[in-house]
């Protein structure tokens, strides 16, 4: 089975990163895809809106199995992964990763902790999805470093061109040093107060200064609070409020994300 791993990352907070993750991995479950959330971020955003209110307490969370590999310790199969009732699987993330950034930086093959743990467990999903941390730091590398696309989820503001360049920059080099295979899928415009002039307008400034250079998904995310709600309750916008504009957003995101996919495999068939 031939994975896709997928991560957000934006190194701007408060873009949607860790509702997409979830949104996005558990609309592809619906689609009959195995699929697997790894939350690479200290606060833990996604894993308390996946229903883990106090991460701290779990007995095994990504920096457990990311110290394993560095200490060249067995993980046993499974070892630390959730169940969530919407038919995906997490492996959560709590506060110890911050420490782990900092002992990562010492390591020898530190860009690639995170992939040798993946290697581990990949062959039993379809899809794995990492929410990165809003940084640019060795975590962010790392998810980098194990990915095969990007998925980059902004506000619809006007987006600091220096912020994306030097995204870009990371990627380029990662690409170049690491991970050759590594693609960028598009921006994502998540939190669109679409009753503002303001916020259409920037959407298409968005599309015109960005859309020569990298994908722009037509699929564009509402701001609704029904979102926040549905993090509050550790479920999908799916289960709480299935006939929302966010949800049918996520659901229509999901295809699009599915679509670009069979036209890669398309294209590396023709290709060979």
């Amino acid at each position: 089975m031939n994975t896709q791993i997928i991560a957000l990352v934006n190194q701007k907070g408060g873009v949607s990163k860790s509702t997409s993750c979830v949104n996005l991995g558990i609309g592809l479950a619906q689609e009959g895809k195995k699929v697997l959330l790894v939350d690479l971020d200290p606060q833990a955003s996604m894993t308390i809106s996946l229903g883990y209110p106090q991460p701290d307490q779990l007995p095994v969370t990504i920096s457990t199995v990311m110290g394993k590999i560095l200490t060249d310790q067995q993980i046993s199969p499974g070892e630390g992964i959730l169940h969530h009732a919407e038919d995906v699987d997490l492996m959560p993330s709590d506060i110890q990763l911050s420490g782990m950034e900092v002992t990562l930086v010492n390591m020898i093959s530190r860009e690639t902790v995170l992939r040798q743990y993946l290697d581990t467990v990949k062959t039993q999903y379809t899809h794995i999805l990492i929410d990165c941390q809003p940084s640019l730091g060795m975590l962010t590398v790392n998810a980098l470093a194990a990915a095969t696309r990007i998925i980059t989820p902004v506000q619809a503001e006007y987006l600091p061109a220096k912020g994306l360049e030097q995204l870009l920059q990371t990627v380029g080099r990662v690409k170049r040093q690491i991970n050759p295979d590594l693609q960028i899928d598009g921006i994502l415009l998540a939190m669109v107060d679409k009753r503002t002039n303001f916020a259409r307008e920037t959407a298409t400034l968005i599309r015109d200064t960005y859309g020569q250079k990298i994908r722009v998904f037509q699929t564009e995310i509402p701001f609704s609070v029904r979102a926040k709600e549905a993090s509050a309750e550790g479920k999908s916008i799916y289960a709480h409020d299935p006939k929302g504009k966010v949800a049918e957003a996520y659901r229509e995101l999901t295809k699009e994300v599915i679509n670009l996919e069979k036209q890669r495999e398309k294209h590396k068939t023709y290709v060979r």
